[in-house]
């Protein structure tokens, strides 16, 4: 049941919670090795706090007894306007995590709707993501659909 899992938005007290799951949603995903793995805590640790800070990044966190089992993330970032969005800021996804045990609960479509739903009463026009193999149905599901942004890594 998730009568008894509440969401809440996220605090700078929540930046360990919040770390575990990028690092676990990774980790999951089989992304990168132990050595990456602490990089990107590295790095992310100071970014996430930043955020929450100046609120560039907002978060939402499913709680029970206490404990996040679940959480999301909402990067809001300059970006120069453009004929369909003049607005000068754009909206972004990312960093969703369910911990297993909480899985297949409706934890991830319970964030994603709130982020979805803040970002349509702050004025956002769109938002965006990208997807992992298992959360691709959900956002489907959800009304999001694929772009044609393209992406070269660099050696």
């Amino acid at each position: 049941m998730t009568e008894d899992i509440t969401l809440r938005t996220a605090t700078v007290d929540d930046v360990p919670v919040i770390v575990h799951h990028r690092r676990a949603m990774f980790t999951d995903m089989g992304a990168g090795d132990p050595a990456g793995l602490d990089a990107v805590e590295a790095t992310f640790t100071p970014f996430v706090t930043r955020g929450l800070g100046d609120g560039s990044y907002r978060g939402w966190l499913a709680q029970k007894d206490g404990r996040a089992v679940a959480g999301g993330g909402l990067l809001l970032y300059e970006w120069p306007g453009s004929p369909r969005d003049a607005r000068p800021r754009r909206a972004y996804i990312f960093n969703l995590y369910t911990e297993p045990e909480y899985r297949r609960r409706g934890l991830a479509r319970r964030i994603i709707q709130a982020m979805m739903d803040w970002c349509r009463a702050e004025g956002f026009k769109s938002v965006a993501l990208h997807y992992s193999d298992d959360g691709r149905r959900l956002y489907e599901s959800m009304g999001f659909m694929q772009t044609n942004e393209m992406r070269l890594w660099f050696k």
